[in-house]
C-alpha cells in the first residue's frame, strides 16, 4: 500500500501535464517525480506510468471480518464489504473496525460500512414471496455445496448433509465458514440448509416482501448493525436491481433514506460530500501527496 500510495499521490504534482500540442509536450518531465521506494517487500524507485486521476488514490475497499481483515480496514479502508445472519451478528466487527480506526487517528465515521444483503420483493408481500418460492425452485443442494467447497476450500462432500456443520480452519474464506459456524450460537447450520440458503442469497441474509417490508428490515440493520448501506446481489440479471430501483428505491426515498440525484462526479464525493475527491487528510494515502492546490 504505501509503494501505491506514492505512485499515486506523490508522483506527479498537480499541474505536472501541461498538453502542450504546439512543442508536442504532455507532461513537464520536472514535475514528475521517481518515488524512490526501498523497503522491505519491494524496490520501487520510479515513476508512476500515466497522469493520477482527480481522484488519485481510487477509493479503497475491503471485504470481509476476519481479524487480519478488520486490521487492514481499519487502517486503509473507505468501504468495507461484510456479511451476517443477523445485525446483531455484524454489530460487533463494525464497531471494532471503527474503534480500531480511531487509535490509528482516523475519523471512524468515515470508513462506509456494506453488508451483503439480497432482496426479493414485489408489489405485494404474497407476490414477492412467490417470486421468491420461485427463485428457489431451480436451486441445487449438490452445485450449492461445491461452489461452498470452493470458496472455504472445505470439502464439504466429507459431512453429513443433515448434521451441523463444524468450524475448521481452512486456506479459503474464513468469514463466510464462520457465519455458518459459530457468528451465531443461537442456530446450527447443517450443509443442506446453507445449500438451500446459498440457493438464492448467496452467504448473506434475505429479505422478501413489499417495498414497505423491505424498507422496514433495510431501516433496521442500518440502525442495528451500525452500517452505512447495502452490498445487493443480483438473483436475476438484471430483474432483481430493477425491482429493487423500480420499486424500494422511492420507498427508500420517502423516508429520506435515499438521495435524490449524485451532487459530485466521482465515487468518493458520494462518500464524503461534492468537492471530497481526493483522500481525507487522516487517510495513510494522504501523506504521501505532493499538493499544489486546495483540494481535499
Amino acid at each position: 500500500m504505501d509503494v501505491v500510495y506514492k505512485l499515486w499521490e506523490g508522483s506527479w504534482e498537480d499541474d505536472a501535464v501541461v498538453h502542450d500540442r504546439a512543442s508536442g509536450v504532455y507532461a513537464d518531465p520536472a514535475r514528475v517525480h521517481p518515488i524512490e521506494h526501498h523497503g522491505r517487500y519491494y524496490d520501487v524507485p520510479g515513476i508512476f506510468l500515466s497522469e493520477p486521476s482527480v481522484q488519485r488514490t481510487p477509493v479503497i475497499y475491503q471485504a470481509g471480518t476476519s481479524p487480519a481483515g478488520r486490521a487492514f480496514a481499519a487502517k486503509h479502508a473507505e468501504g468495507v464489504f461484510m456479511s451476517g445472519q443477523r445485525p446483531d451478528v455484524l454489530r460487533p466487527h463494525s464497531d471494532d473496525i471503527r474503534a480500531r480506526a480511531a487509535r490509528l487517528g482516523r475519523d471512524p465515521q468515515s470508513i462506509k460500512m456494506f453488508a451483503i444483503m439480497t432482496v426479493v420483493t414485489a408489489p405485494t408481500d404474497e407476490e414477492a414471496h412467490a417470486k421468491f418460492a420461485g427463485y428457489r425452485s431451480y436451486a441445487s443442494i449438490e452445485g450449492n455445496l461445491t461452489r461452498l467447497s470452493g470458496i472455504t476450500q472445505v470439502d464439504m462432500a466429507q459431512f453429513d448433509l443433515d448434521e451441523p456443520l463444524a468450524y475448521v480452519d481452512a486456506p479459503g474464506i474464513q468469514s463466510i465458514l464462520a457465519n455458518f459456524t459459530k457468528a451465531d450460537p443461537t442456530r446450527d447450520w447443517t450443509p443442506r440448509q446453507i445449500a438451500e440458503h446459498m440457493a438464492v442469497s448467496s452467504f448473506g441474509p434475505v429479505v422478501v416482501g413489499s417495498p414497505q417490508t423491505v424498507a422496514d428490515e433495510l431501516e433496521r440493520w442500518i440502525d442495528e448493525a451500525g452500517i452505512d448501506g447495502f452490498n445487493l446481489t443480483d438473483i436475476l440479471p438484471p430483474a432483481s436491481f430493477g425491482d429493487f430501483i423500480d420499486l424500494v428505491v422511492p420507498e427508500l426515498r420517502a423516508r429520506g433514506r435515499v438521495w435524490e440525484d449524485y451532487e459530485g462526479t466521482t465515487l468518493r464525493e458520494s462518500f464524503h460530500g461534492p468537492g471530497q475527491r481526493r483522500v481525507r487528510p487522516d487517510h495513510p494515502a494522504a501523506a504521501h501527496g505532493r499538493r499544489t492546490d486546495a483540494a481535499s
